[in-house]
């Protein structure tokens, strides 16, 4: 993003920009490629934007046992196949660091969330749309010649129960992390690309055009009535959605028996609960992945209130979690 020329930003632009554009290219994809059906044995992970997502993507996606949309899908997002046809794009596998400034590196072949474009261009309360979406999924797959599809969409933490219904068999992940960690993480982030839109438009539209609004200057709040803080440049509103979040996925979908909500620090920390994870997944092969914390010294004007309520729903979704493994 950081890196992009005129022409790259122009072709973002034309593909992203306009929803007659991404319906018409996921048409002709739909229309020219032919697709084989998969198996609902497929893997969701959304949670809060800034809660491991990303580094546990990438830990799946090494089994090899997954098709993921990746930055060399940009920007025709809707049509993998096509594009991959029709793009010069060479096999770049040179590592650089994502603009979040996490420690994170990618290539143009990572795994990224770029499925929210789909969710986007057709109205997700549509009957259609559930057919699209399962066609979209096998399209993917088909492109990277796998049965089994590895989604990480921060977004769908707003339509958990709408993916569970499309894909009743497959495994939604949703993880968690220590509430004020998360909290002055998503904060930090929240202020720097504000920051950093201010020096570089296309950062902005560019964000716009993904449907990245966790934080930034797009920024659209999961929970956005009745707030005590509504501020989103202090730590206590990013609490305060920390625990609206996490209680209203525990409260509408503790009972699938497919979800499960991941510990971030648990995963970091305890190595014998990634291989639980594996089993859970039915990766066949097992392996080693390296989980390394982010922890800081923080201090700040702490709400006790709202801060005792996100600690103790932590510990209730930490309690959870090992009556369920």
């Amino acid at each position: 993003m950081n890196n992009y020329s005129w022409l790259q930003k122009k072709l973002h632009q034309f593909a992203l920009s306009s929803k007659f554009m991404r319906e018409v290219m996921f048409d002709v994809e739909s229309s020219a490629i032919s697709i084989n059906q998969t198996d609902d044995n497929h893997v969701f992970v959304s949670g809060l934007a800034r809660s491991g997502t990303t580094i546990f993507l990438n830990a799946i996606y090494e089994s090899d046992e997954f098709a993921s949309l990746s930055y060399n899908d940009m920007p025709f997002i809707l049509a993998p196949n096509l594009w991959s046809k029709l793009s010069f794009n060479k096999k770049d596998i040179d590592l650089v660091e994502r603009a979040h400034g996490d420690g994170i590196k990618v290539s143009t072949e990572s795994p990224e969330a770029f499925e929210e474009v789909f969710w986007m261009t057709f109205d997700e309360g549509d009957k259609d749309t559930k057919i699209k979406f399962k066609n979209y999924v096998q399209l993917i797959n088909q492109k990277y010649i796998k049965k089994r599809y590895l989604s990480k969409n921060n977004q769908n933490i707003r339509r958990l129960k709408l993916i569970s219904k499309i894909f009743p068999h497959s495994k939604i992940l949703i993880p968690f992390r220590d509430p004020i960690q998360h909290a002055y993480s998503l904060l930090s982030q929240h202020k720097r690309f504000i920051e950093d839109s201010k020096k570089d438009y296309f950062i902005s539209n560019y964000m716009k055009w993904i449907g990245h609004t966790e934080f930034g200057p797009n920024y659209i709040p999961i929970h956005d009535k009745n707030l005590s803080f509504e501020d989103d440049l202090t730590i206590n509103h990013w609490l305060e959605q920390w625990h609206l979040t996490y209680k209203h996925c525990f409260d509408n979908l503790k009972n699938n028996e497919n979800v499960y909500f991941i510990c971030y620090e648990k995963l970091c920390n305890a190595s014998e609960y990634w291989l639980d994870i594996l089993k859970i997944l039915n990766i066949k092969n097992t392996y080693n992945f390296s989980f390394v914390e982010s922890k800081k010294d923080i201090s700040g004007d702490f709400d006790n209130e709202i801060t005792e309520k996100a600690y103790s729903f932590y510990f209730e979704l930490t309690k959870f979690n090992t009556k369920k493994y």
